[in-house]
């Protein structure tokens, strides 16, 4: 009883919240922006230092029960992001609970150390053991054999309907897709030898990214055959997921052809276009295929590689790193993409300086305006706010009013 009572106090908040017009209002915004359609640019922050941003204890969570202490840390956090720093931020009008996949994942396991000196931050060094050194290794990679698991997925939205459902719609929803081989191979490997055998040994490394490829392809396959997409995200890897050009019909199964299909390099940071052409574009070009939509990059510079990025079919979104070039990457991209421009998380942890932050906003829009770019822009990859939330209300309220200026 008493998990019920906080959660419906919670759900309660979220509600009043989620039913603010504001999200309406930044829904069409989202959809002009991927559309090409630009009204002003969308303004997100993702990836936040939760442990940093709890001072006051308010994602202190009290449930015991596991489903419904999950569905209260949701709550929690985008009601927090909401009050003092929500950007363009927009609350589903529901709780989720997402579909239950069991069966065999693919891949394989990881061997790695980690290193960390914050116990209550989840980022932490690692030290990944080789596991792909010889040819006969890479059978090691498992194709998946997935399954939905359906009673498991109801039965969690029956728990949670009738703790809350009066107040807040609980609503089943589906997954995004993630291609993310050489993330996978990383952990896989270590970076190191990744890179060296770029250069020295080829075929071992077009192996390796050939068996990984086939097996994110498949992995979708079955989410598709398994009816497990979501159909309209409210993101799409941190950025902004909703788009008139993707469709689905109420009742109708979620095909590949109507989501959007996601994937990077982002360990190529330092690769040159030619071999990142060879070794991630040539293989995304057939793993993006079956999608409406994709959108490319993370936190590689992509500035000077525009030119190879634009052969993977049906581009829609680029990701332009603050280690890029804004200015040649906008004027690169043109009107043809969006730009999904990615300011610098330091200047909100130790290294916060306002100046710093309107200067590098100002820039980044005076770049994509004289190009005519759609963009957005999204403040992801907060390792850290020096323990100091109003780093983040800052940097939001100076983003803010730059684009709507």
């Amino acid at each position: 009883m008493q998990d019920q009572e906080c959660l419906r106090a919670l759900a309660e908040r979220y509600a009043e919240a989620a039913a603010h017009p504001r999200n309406q209002e930044n829904a069409l915004l989202y959809r002009a922006v991927n559309g090409l359609k630009m009204r002003r640019p969308v303004v997100l922050i993702d990836e936040q230092p939760w442990n940093e941003l709890n001072l006051d204890g308010s994602l202190n969570l009290h449930c015991q029960d596991p489903i419904f202490r999950a569905a209260e840390q949701f709550m929690r956090r985008r009601l927090l992001q909401w009050e003092h720093h929500p950007a363009d931020m927009i609350l589903p009008p529901y709780l989720p609970v997402f579909k239950i996949i069991g069966g065999e994942s693919g891949g394989m396991d990881v061997a790695e150390e980690t290193l960390a000196t914050d116990v209550d931050n989840t980022i932490v060094s690692h030290q990944y053991v080789d596991q792909l050194q010889e040819t006969e290794d890479i059978a090691k990679i498992k194709i998946p054999r997935l399954t939905y698991e359906k009673a498991r997925t109801e039965a969690q939205q029956a728990k949670l309907a009738d703790a809350v459902g009066d107040l807040l719609p609980v609503r089943i929803v589906g997954h995004s897709t993630y291609f993310s081989q050489w993330d996978l191979i990383s952990v896989y490997r270590g970076v190191t030898c990744l890179l060296i055998d770029l250069a020295e040994r080829p075929e071992h490394t077009h192996a390796i990214m050939d068996r990984v490829t086939q097996m994110l392809i498949e992995r979708y396959r079955q989410y598709e055959a398994l009816d497990l997409l979501d159909p309209e995200p409210y993101l799409i890897h941190c950025t902004a997921g909703l788009c008139d050009d993707l469709k689905t019909a109420p009742g109708e199964p979620v095909l590949r052809r109507n989501v959007w299909g996601r994937c990077m390099a982002q360990i190529f940071a330092s690769v040159s276009p030619a071999m990142h052409e060879a070794f991630d574009i040539d293989y995304q070009i057939r793993a993006m295929e079956p999608f409406g939509l994709v959108y490319y990059g993370c936190c590689e510079p992509l500035d000077r590689k525009i030119d190879i990025v634009r052969k993977i079919p049906r581009l829609r979104k680029v990701s332009v790193t603050p280690w890029a070039d804004i200015r040649v990457a906008a004027e690169a991209i043109g009107k043809d993409f969006v730009v999904s421009a990615k300011p610098n998380p330091a200047h909100v942890g130790a290294a916060f300086d306002p100046v710093v932050i309107k200067n590098e906003l100002k820039g980044i829009i005076q770049a994509c305006r004289d190009a005519g770019c759609s963009f957005e822009i999204v403040l992801k990859d907060i390792s850290s706010i020096s323990h100091n939330p109003d780093n983040l209300r800052t940097w939001e309220q100076i983003a803010m009013d730059l684009v709507c200026s």
